[in-house]
């Protein structure tokens, strides 16, 4: 016997019940964005893989990427992320577009990383961008949105919270300390690690890396200093805003928070699940400059931020927010009593759909126990029945699956029934 093929590595398949999830996340996602005001859009699955090295790094146009030769000898790769896509749609049409472009995305990307809790190399993802504005009030609404958004699903400010910092805030300190330009990247990675180490090994691990105690000293004070956010001018406007905007009880200022040093300039956001029960970002974000720059378009400065499909999932499932799971999308069934009523009930089935109602209907004859037991598994909330007594009555007997309830009623009125029936609960 020939052994199944199995999927590929990484890669997910969505059933019913995994779609539901993916559709939920999705419809949040939209109402979220849309609720803003920002425009929906997608980019190509396939990229040249130029279009990620100058942007994106060396690790993952090399290791991270799905890379391989197509028939035209070009190296083209599936997308890990969307940015330099928008980058290069948006300089295409930077002199028809009206700014500040407020647009949005939810779609798959491929990253070859080590499949794990939270993370897999095929996921789907949220990006969200604001070009053409270059302000803290305009960085707060993002981190609005995704506030929003975690409000949606359930996720309330005891239950999550978005971790904020800003770059031009820790560049001014790290030159305080003397941390020369050079090892910016080597400090940002290491407080990006602080959470992750044992404190001494932390301590031993930044010596290592060329600081002296003093700076070390002076990063420590800086990185436990909560208040630090007051010396920034664009952080006092940004939470200003996020309390106008009705959303300050999801912010924090935390000097910890590093990302991309190459590529955030200013404020930067991270949202993370208050439980610790999952050490991965929810999503995360943050002012960058220059977008268009690598692509040919003029320089435009933009915020944004990104949010996957598989942390976001596990974590509803893990706190009970997702809602019921309902195997079809039809609260009808309409059943078939024998083979010469067959056309009846299917003709029944028709004309509920022309109305506006989804509604099943049992594909051949079978005994009604068996097509009841359908019915109950499909959560059907109402069920149809139209033997011979009730066609001869120009009649058809209607159950309420909801109390156990069952009536006959005049073929013109059971879409009547049945609406008062579904609007009942």
């Amino acid at each position: 016997m020939s052994s199944k093929i199995q999927p590929v590595k990484g890669t997910r398949e969505f059933y019913p019940e995994e779609m539901a999830l993916r559709n939920f996340i999705y419809e949040k996602v939209r109402a979220a964005s849309q609720s803003f005001g920002y425009q929906e859009y997608d980019g190509p699955f396939i990229e040249a893989i130029d279009l990620y090295a100058a942007k994106s790094g060396e690790e993952l146009v090399k290791k991270q990427s799905f890379t391989f030769q197509d028939r035209g000898g070009d190296f083209v790769t599936l997308r890990p992320e969307l940015t330099p896509s928008l980058a290069r749609m948006i300089a295409a049409k930077q002199g028809e577009l009206t700014f500040p472009a407020r647009w949005w995305s939810f779609g798959p990307f491929w990253r070859y990383e080590q499949p794990q809790k939270g993370r897999s190399r095929e996921f789907f993802q949220w990006n969200l961008d604001m070009l053409g504005v270059n302000s803290p009030e305009a960085d707060a609404e993002l981190i609005a949105v995704g506030a929003a958004f975690l409000r949606s699903v359930g996720l309330t400010s005891d239950l999550a919270a978005i971790y904020v910092n800003n770059r031009r805030l820790m560049d001014s300190e790290f030159d305080a300390l003397g941390i020369s330009a050079e090892k910016r990247m080597d400090v940002s990675n290491l407080v990006d690690r602080r959470s992750k180490m044992e404190s001494a090994k932390w301590d031993s691990y930044a010596l290592e890396l060329g600081l002296d105690q003093t700076q070390l000293d002076g990063l420590k004070s800086i990185l436990d200093n909560f208040d630090l956010w007051k010396k920034s001018d664009e952080l006092v406007r940004l939470f200003s805003a996020l309390e106008a905007l009705g959303v300050s009880d999801y912010v924090k200022f935390d000097p910890n928070i590093m990302r991309g040093l190459l590529y955030y300039t200013g404020t930067v956001f991270e949202a993370f699940d208050t439980s610790g029960s999952l050490k991965r970002a929810i999503f995360g974000g943050g002012r960058y400059d220059n977008l268009l720059a690598d692509v040919g378009g003029q320089s435009l400065s933009g915020v944004g931020f990104a949010m996957g499909d598989v942390v976001i999932g596990i974590l509803l499932k893990e706190k009970g927010l997702l809602p019921e799971f309902v195997p079809s999308p039809a609260p009808v069934l309409v059943t078939v009593f024998d083979e010469s009523l067959l056309r009846e009930s299917y003709a029944l089935a028709a004309e509920l759909r022309h109305s506006g109602l989804n509604v099943l209907c049992f594909p051949e004859p079978a005994k009604l126990q068996k097509q009841f037991k359908f019915a109950d598994k499909m959560k059907a909330r109402v069920v149809l029945t139209m033997g011979p007594d009730e066609f001869s009555n120009n009649e058809v007997a209607i159950k309420n699956m909801m109390n156990g309830e069952q009536i006959k009623v005049k073929r013109e009125a059971v879409l009547q029934s049945i609406l008062g029936m579904l609007n009942s609960v």
